[in-house]
């Protein structure tokens, strides 16, 4: 989503530099733009098909590779049923609209119950209460930052990850600009981040509690009157709400939580009091025990101060490509909740996607359904998964597997083939989703710096003609000697819903929306700052917000449990309490593979307090070992204030040290993967979202 501008020189790119008139970055760049010079001539990218034999990966012609996957996948379904395929969709997925688009038909056309994406590791929590509360999955809440003036933040680190939920370039400028304004910014994390540093106020708190808090809040909130009246929301529902919340006063929650009552106390006053104010919880609410009930308190916290839809508290984008309009012509499913759930745990699906916990069970469980064939698409889920270790031993006992993806990885190296696409400076871009949730509602289209190498694809080439090989195969028609072209193009797709959205001619717009109009505007288009929308974009039946799903209300029971259960064990038997965290250059284990990116210090340590340490003799970079149910690494200390005593915390996306694995970089920088201590069996069992944050560990040292 950021504005670059490139410099190249015969042919070569010389520099990458942040858009000054870029209407919605400013000329901010993060880490990963300058990159993308790195990743397009990295000598580890795959740039044609290889098959995997027994005498190692050959290079074989893109024919012969579709013509050869289509009919093993054919042949897997004809003989197994449907469901014995299973796909995974990674997280860049939804950075490139050409393999959502056709990624979305092919997955349809095999007509598997076994679908999975990054979205049951991540940001589920938050689309499942926007289906449940306001009745469509993508009516994400978005913080008003550029107009709030108290941004309550918990589990997100945005000055490492830029917002991810919240599309905002430049979050440090956009932060201090709260400050200056004279408004405040509080983090709520077990970890000091690179964000709360520079925030107002900083509390540590117990991973997974943090549902305890909200609910503190809230009952604050009500009980000293602080909150406002909202015609959309039912009196019944603020009545059940007062009344769950009267369950867990501040006096209470501070013995889990590890946050003071007056603490609590202030924060909701000044909450309510400010002239715009927006609570905000992303990944470390998210992937716990309670990441659902996590999301449905933050959003009712903006409901019932009266910040919901309103400026400078959580509003709505009205993006070029409306996905949410029932009338727009790329409108999206609302959602779904398990109306199926996985063979062996029926685990719930959302939106026609399964946890991916269960993929690993799925493929090891014999009996009818069980995961024969694998298909992944830009995602290394052995890595990025829970319990990889068990996922790695899963996905090598497949009949077939292909990926599509230009790395030879720690998951695409169990593949039979590797797909590579182009890179992103080798194709054009619009961004779907991320203009779904950006601060302001902005508009860029893309076109690509190079051609691709004569003989490349992009993805949704080789998507669509994937597609149309399996139905020739199913309809016993044989299949062409050639590739098979599409008419139908990503861009003309875009320029289409561009014209047929809420800024194109078709809709009476002055603004004249069109591809051509993106074509001729390099810096974007500034569609202006977000405004109110309800009720008209509501998609509940009434028109109104459901403030109190009858889904979470029967999740309260395990977290009544789960406190109770936290009190009695006062945490005596050793353990710690493990969490993740994201780096500004390494959110994503891709980028371990571009050498800028990977200068430094060790990233992939172990965070612990001196305190802890003293205890269990610890010193400073020694190697220690972390155990869980699952599993069992080696990484050195990093003995520091800024995580929580009891805690401990390992960084996401490392492990790169297997065999088979054709990373040069990333290699050297191999790290310890935390996934293979993450528990596929602990998960959000509201929602089926992967629990990472709060896994109980012990540590030992390698002397002991």
């Amino acid at each position: 989503m950021c504005g670059l501008r490139l410099e190249i020189e015969d042919n070569v790119v010389t520099a990458i530099r942040g858009d000054k008139e870029d209407k919605f970055s400013r000329g901010h760049l993060c880490a990963k733009g300058p990159e993308l010079k790195n990743l397009y001539e990295d000598p580890d990218r795959l740039k044609f098909p290889l098959k995997r034999t027994q005498n190692g990966w050959e290079k074989v012609d893109w024919v012969t590779a579709l013509s050869d996957i289509a009919t093993k996948l054919v042949e897997i379904q004809n003989k197994y049923g449907n469901d014995s395929i299973a796909v995974y969709s990674g997280n860049p997925s939804v950075h490139n609209y050409g393999s959502m688009l056709f990624g979305q038909r092919f997955i349809g056309r095999l007509r598997t119950k076994n679908n999975y994406s990054a979205t049951s590791v991540d940001q589920l929590p938050h689309q499942l209460l926007s289906y449940w509360m306001f009745g469509h999955q993508l009516l994400v809440p978005i913080p008003d930052i550029d107009r709030t003036n108290f941004f309550l933040i918990l589990g997100g680190n945005p000055f490492a990850s830029n917002g991810s939920l919240m599309t905002v370039p430049d979050v440090k400028k956009r932060l201090k600009e709260i400050q200056e304004r004279g408004g405040k910014y509080v983090v709520i994390d077990p970890r000091k981040t690179e964000t709360a540093v520079h925030a107002d106020e900083h509390h540590f708190i117990l991973p997974g509690t943090d549902a305890f808090f909200l609910l503190s809040i809230i009952d604050v909130l009500f009980k000293k009157n602080l909150t406002k009246k909202n015609s959309l929301i039912k009196e019944e529902d603020l009545e059940k709400l007062r009344s769950i919340a009267a369950k867990y006063p501040a006096s209470e929650t501070q013995k889990l939580t590890g946050i003071a009552a007056e603490t609590v106390e202030r924060i909701a006053l000044e909450f309510s009091k400010a002239a715009g104010a927006v609570c905000y919880g992303r990944v470390g609410v998210s992937t716990q025990a309670f990441g659902a009930l996590c999301q449905w308190l933050i959003n009712s916290i903006n409901c019932i101060t009266g910040n919901m839809d309103s400026v400078g508290g959580a509003m709505f984008t009205l993006p070029a490509v409306d996905m949410i309009d029932p009338k727009g012509v790329m409108k999206s499913s609302p959602g779904s909740f398990h109306t199926y759930g996985s063979r062996v745990r029926d685990l719930p699906e959302f939106n026609e996607e399964l946890p991916v916990a269960a993929l690993a069970e799925e493929i090891l469980t014999p009996g009818q359904g069980q995961v024969k064939a694998l298909v992944t698409s830009a995602g290394n889920p052995i890595l990025s998964t829970p319990n990889g270790s068990q996922l790695e031993k899963a996905v090598s006992n497949l009949e077939f597997m292909v990926s599509v993806d230009f790395y030879l990885n720690e998951t695409t190296k169990h593949a039979h083939y590797i797909l590579p696409p182009s890179s992103a400076l080798e194709h054009d871009h619009y961004d779907l989703v991320f203009n779904v949730f950006a601060v302001r509602n902005t508009v860029r289209y893309n076109q690509p710096a190079f051609e691709p190498e004569e003989g490349m694809l992009h993805d949704w080439e080789i998507f669509s003609d994937l597609t149309k090989r399996i139905e020739l195969l199913k309809s016993e028609k044989p299949l062409p000697k050639e590739l098979i072209k599409t008419k139908i193009t990503p861009s003309a797709i875009i320029d289409h819903a561009l014209k047929s959205g809420p800024y194109g001619e078709k809709s009476g717009s002055s603004v004249g929306m069109s591809l051509e109009l993106l074509k001729n505007s390099p810096h974007g288009v500034d569609l202006g700052a977000l405004k109110p929308c309800f009720p008209d974009r509501l998609w509940t039946e009434e028109k109104m917000i459901r403030l109190v799903p009858k889904e979470v209300v029967s999740d309260l029971d395990r977290l009544a449990k789960y406190g109770q259960k936290l009190l009695a064990d006062k945490n005596d038997n050793g353990s710690f309490l493990l969490i993740g965290r994201r780096h500004l250059r390494n959110n994503n284990s891709w980028m371990h593979n571009l050498p800028k990116l990977m200068t430094g210090k060790d990233r992939c340590t172990l965070m612990i307090h001196p305190e802890d340490a003293l205890i269990l003799g610890i010193k400073e970079e020694e190697e220690v070992f972390v155990q869980s149910r699952v599993g069992k690494i080696g990484l050195p200390a990093e003995i520091t204030e800024e995580i929580m005593r009891g805690v401990v915390s390992i960084p996401h996306g490392f492990g790169h040290a297997k065999e088979g694995v054709s990373l040069q970089v990333a290699s050297k920088f191999a790290g310890s993967s935390i996934n293979d201590l993450t528990d596929d069996q602990v998960l959000d069992e509201l929602s089926g979202n992967a629990a990472f944050s709060g896994i109980p560990v012990f540590l030992s040292k390698k002397s002991a």
